[in-house]
């Protein structure tokens, strides 16, 4: 077995996700290690709860980072919802929607699939004729941010028919957390939760997470127990709130220190500034695209501009290679389709720290030279 040392070979992060960190978080992650119940770390998740509800745009008190990537925030917002029996309305657009419906099940719960073509988003439509089916539902869960499409998902009118329902509102904000306008409160959101490695540009291995008032109802209303211990609020949440924090688990005490300067970061730019940033350099992005032949998947009043979804240009038969050539000649990455535009599209990542018109410049040349 070889002892030698671990070199990666730095790479420029043009894919989904992760995207390249500021040097400010990798040195951040280099601070010496304190205690988890340190009064000083303590005091540091204040302020990482703090910037984590001015990042949102909420004063939910219920505003903390789960220590564990994105899915398992997707997993706490369900599990601590759901009890056996409940009924639910989840909407499948992509990868995402499909695993909601998964776990959601292992909940026990009765789910009420709301299925949309790859590369389009839910219609208000088809979310009033599901509550027709399911006139009273527990939550109603779907992605604002599509990863594996590229599609934003409009949220105002469906959140209303939700809350007119008298069910809770449920979202994935994972590819669209500080890079475009994501509003929890306006929006009237009750679960949120979001990823630290894309347009935050914090390394992953985090999950920020945001409960509503009547979303902490329900969980107090709960009959039955929440079905994972760690990921149980009626026990997390004593650990980020209060002088006293209750022993919970040891948290991930140098990734909370980057998410703490990624945050200060995002709030130094503006995140009105940060939003218009991901929308110039992705217009950048897009002639240079189409320039060299590329076509969009998702019609443009729904396209996410960090997460550019892309048919690759004609005559060319085996996208994996030239991806591969990107990546061994010039360090780039960018990421393949999954499912069914596996094989047939790209997804380029302008996200957080990526998101620049060097970036833009370093993928064309290289394109250039490629094709």
């Amino acid at each position: 077995m070889s002892n030698s040392l671990f070199n990666p070979t730095p790479r420029i992060l043009m894919g989904p996700g992760p995207s390249d960190a500021h040097p400010r978080v990798l040195k951040a992650m280099a601070t010496p290690l304190i205690g988890h119940l340190d009064p000083e770390f303590v005091q540091l998740m204040d302020e990482v709860k703090e910037m984590v509800q001015q990042t949102f745009i909420t004063k939910n008190h219920l505003t903390f980072v789960v220590s564990a990537p994105g899915s398992a925030g997707m997993e706490t917002c369900l599990v601590n919802l759901l009890e056996p029996g409940d009924e639910c309305i989840i909407c499948i657009n992509g990868v995402f929607g499909g695993r909601m419906v998964d776990i959601a099940e292992r909940c026990g719960a009765k789910v009420h699939k709301v299925e949309t073509p790859w590369g389009e988003v839910t219609t208000p439509a088809q979310v009033k004729a599901a509550l027709g089916q399911c006139p009273k539902p527990k939550l109603v869960a779907l992605v604002h941010a599509e990863t594996s499409t590229g599609a934003c998902q409009p949220m105002k009118e469906i959140s209303d028919l939700v809350h007119n329902a008298g069910a809770l509102l449920m979202v994935d904000a994972v590819t669209s957390y500080c890079g475009v306008p994501l509003k929890v409160d306006e929006w009237n959101i009750d679960a949120i939760y979001t990823g630290t490695q894309k347009c935050l540009s914090a390394p992953p291995g985090l999950s920020p997470v945001s409960f509503s008032d009547a979303a902490v109802k329900a969980l107090e209303n709960r009959k039955t127990k929440v079905q994972s211990w760690f990921l149980d609020l009626t026990l997390v949440k004593n650990y980020w709130s209060g002088a006293k924090r209750a022993y919970h688990h040891t948290a991930p005490v140098s990734s909370i220190y980057a998410l703490h300067e990624a945050l200060s970061i995002v709030l130094e730019e503006g995140l009105e500034n940060r939003w218009e940033r991901h929308q110039r350099v992705h217009q950048y992005l897009k002639s240079e695209l189409e320039g060299l032949g590329f076509r969009y998947l998702v019609k443009e009043e729904h396209r996410l501009p960090n997460l550019n979804a892309v048919y690759l240009p004609k005559g060319i038969e085996d996208e994996g290679k030239v991806r591969r050539q990107l990546l061994d000649d010039f360090n780039i990455e960018v990421g393949g389709g999954l499912g069914a535009f596996a094989g047939k599209i790209w997804r380029v990542g302008i996200m957080g720290e990526s998101c620049t018109y060097n970036h833009v410049n370093m993928l064309v040349g290289a394109l250039k030279q490629v094709l």
